[in-house]
């Protein structure tokens, strides 16, 4: 069983990275923040006396859980929202908040090297904007196997598919970031 220091240690050292696939899976700052805040709060209240190893898998089988559920409501809240918008006015503004994925990225700093430093911050954005063009199910494989470092079978456990269906969208993930970088003139 955990201990409450285990579960808030572990909490603590997951925030960032949970935070960076919300972000990543919604595009939305502030629902990001709910997504992680609600997984965290889930795993508290319905696993707290779990053992500290199995706390990694079920926080991500949770989160990816509660991004699919962000989905659906978003999904039903755009078919009431296309019945009803033959009522609005057509001048109406549409004020949508843009969001900047370069303001949640953080960069190690391994060398005192300026110019190693920026090749590094821009390699990373367009890392990240390529993440973003690949379909969701591409993007979580990717993220979990090459990021989070999970185990094939963790990550088809997570997405709830089979250790194939895993190896298939990681390879496409990546033939696919493999095109886009180097259309953009990055050589891997």
């Amino acid at each position: 069983m955990a201990t409450r220091q285990e579960l808030s240690d572990f909490l603590a050292a997951t925030e960032r990275r949970a935070y960076k696939q919300a972000i990543f899976a919604v595009h939305d700052e502030q629902a990001a923040l709910d997504i992680v805040q609600d997984s965290m709060m889930k795993l508290t209240a319905n696993y707290a006396g779990r053992p500290a190893e199995e706390l990694p898998l079920l926080f991500q089988r949770i989160l990816q859980n509660t991004i699919r559920d962000f989905y659906r409501r978003q999904k039903i809240r755009t078919l009431w929202t296309t019945l009803f918008s033959a009522f609005t006015p057509k001048d109406q503004d549409k004020n949508q908040e843009e969001f900047d994925i370069l303001e949640t990225l953080q960069v190690k700093q391994d060398s005192n090297d300026p110019e190693a430093q920026i090749e590094k911050t821009q390699l990373i954005a367009l890392i990240e904007e390529s993440l973003q063009i690949l379909p969701p199910r591409q993007r979580e494989a990717f993220i979990l196997r090459y990021w989070e470092e999970m185990s094939l079978a963790e990550t088809a456990i997570i997405m709830k598919c089979s250790e194939g269906s895993v190896k298939t969208h990681c390879s496409r993930a990546a033939h696919s970031l493999a095109t886009i970088l180097k259309a953009k003139g990055v050589e891997l």
